[in-house]
């Protein structure tokens, strides 16, 4: 990512928690803690089934009196349905911003060009009252900004900008293994800790209670991590549901499939050493990329 790049991710989306109970609500639902969330931080987190199964997954920026998350905007309907079944008596009110607010990408450097910038996983400030801040899942991932609709290009103007084609940034986003497109594939049919939420800093096991968090920390505590969310490196789309297999043994299945493919692996079926080996899927030779953050 160069210095003056900017990235507008058109499918991202905001949502808007407020109200006096907004802190104790999303803090007994999400996998990260809220007390690590403030005007200077912002974090990365994920809303599970009771069981520990992946169904959203965003980024917590504090916004005046509340949070916004910072969700892919396909699954935000879904994502205020679910929230609005556990407010119960909550004083909190739910809100779709995405008509008024854009999300973008910057590079590292220019983001520590801003006053009282520091290259810290979540180091979050205010230019011109929106909220630009570093990335919380991985460093590498450069700083993000939430601008208002109106500011949008003035702000793009002031800091000397220029627009990039976003999927310049998916490409990025993929080889270094981190999904945020096509998201909503994933629903139930992994846990949380096969996202690897853990090694993108989306999961506190010191907060106590969360919806999922029983199972999420059994598995943590007996290791019972055995499948890996993983980018796959292939020439042509791939489906998803395709079986990957390795000498003639299903190893994983494709979960999201198209331009920016993951896929379910069985980790311990197939090596340390698993870079330079070709799989099987439809038919299709393709190679698994093992990111540099994960053990």
């Amino acid at each position: 990512m160069k210095k003056d790049q900017i990235f507008i991710l058109k499918d991202r989306g905001i949502v808007h928690i407020s109200g006096e109970d907004s802190r104790d609500f999303l803090q007994n639902i999400v996998t990260n803690d809220l007390n690590k969330v403030s005007n200077t931080l912002s974090a990365f987190s994920s809303l599970l089934t009771p069981q520990g199964k992946y169904l959203f997954d965003f980024i917590i920026v504090k916004h005046k009196h509340g949070y916004f998350l910072d969700c892919e905007i396909n699954q935000i309907d879904d994502l205020i349905n679910k929230l609005e079944m556990y407010k119960l008596n909550s004083k909190i009110e739910i809100l779709n911003l995405s008509n008024e607010f854009q999300v973008a990408a910057i590079s590292n450097e220019k983001f520590l060009t801003l006053d009282n910038a520091k290259n810290e996983l979540g180091f979050t400030i205010n230019y011109r009252d929106d909220p630009f801040l570093i990335d919380p899942r991985n460093i590498n991932l450069g700083a993000r900004v939430i601008i208002n609709l109106e500011k949008l290009y003035m702000s793009i103007k002031k800091l000397g900008l220029k627009l990039e084609d976003s999927e310049k940034y998916y490409d990025f986003s993929h080889k270094l293994g981190i999904a945020q497109i096509n998201t909503k594939d994933l629903q139930e049919k992994l846990f949380g800790l096969e996202c690897n939420f853990e090694e993108l800093n989306g999961i506190d096991f010191k907060k106590g209670c969360y919806v999922g968090q029983e199972n999420t920390a059994r598995m943590k505590m007996k290791n019972k991590i055995r499948k890996r969310l993983m980018p796959i490196e292939t020439k042509k789309n791939i489906k998803s549901g395709s079986e990957i297999s390795f000498k003639n043994e299903s190893i994983g299945k494709v979960l999201i499939g198209g331009q920016y493919p993951f896929a379910l692996i069985k980790f311990d079926n197939i090596g340390k050493d698993f870079m330079d080996k070709d799989f099987s899927c439809d038919g299709l030779k393709i190679k698994l990329i093992k990111p540099t953050w994960l053990n």
